[in-house]
């Protein structure tokens, strides 16, 4: 099956995703904030560039989407248009990820992910809730 748009639209709507500050991302820094957890934001020194760094609980957290990082939930869905290049990409950042994580854990660190899907609305204060323990059960 061909892709519906033209190459110049396909290119503006993909140029268009965040890869920081998404509305997930957001979320779960404002709940942690407003607990009183203080993180830096995507440290580029450590493996992956996690979202969230929590140097105190030696902790770090990814809130990665589940399109992009090929949740097994029902938000995700194998494009049928393009399939190759799209199985590609999506097989590359999940590799990407376990390579990361692996890394992290042998440098010590905690890794925690919580994806987009449990940050809806019905879930997300229980979701949110348990991330906090998660973050704060690692104390230094």
């Amino acid at each position: 099956m061909a892709d519906n748009l033209l190459k110049e639209l396909r290119r503006k709507n993909m140029s268009h995703i965040r890869s920081t500050n998404s509305k997930p991302e957001e979320k779960v820094r404002k709940y942690l904030f407003s607990r009183g957890l203080r993180y830096r934001k995507n440290v580029r020194k450590l493996p992956g560039c996690p979202d969230l760094v929590f140097s105190k609980y030696k902790t770090v957290v990814f809130v990665n989407g589940c399109f992009w990082h090929h949740h097994d939930c029902g938000r995700f869905v194998w494009p049928s248009s393009n399939e190759e290049y799209w199985h590609s990409k999506i097989d590359r950042n999940v590799e990407r990820d376990e390579q990361n994580q692996k890394r992290l854990k042998e440098m010590g660190w905690n890794v925690i992910t919580i994806w987009e899907c449990e940050l809806k609305r019905s879930v997300a204060d229980k979701n949110l809730e348990a991330l906090y323990e998660k973050i704060t059960e690692n104390r230094q």
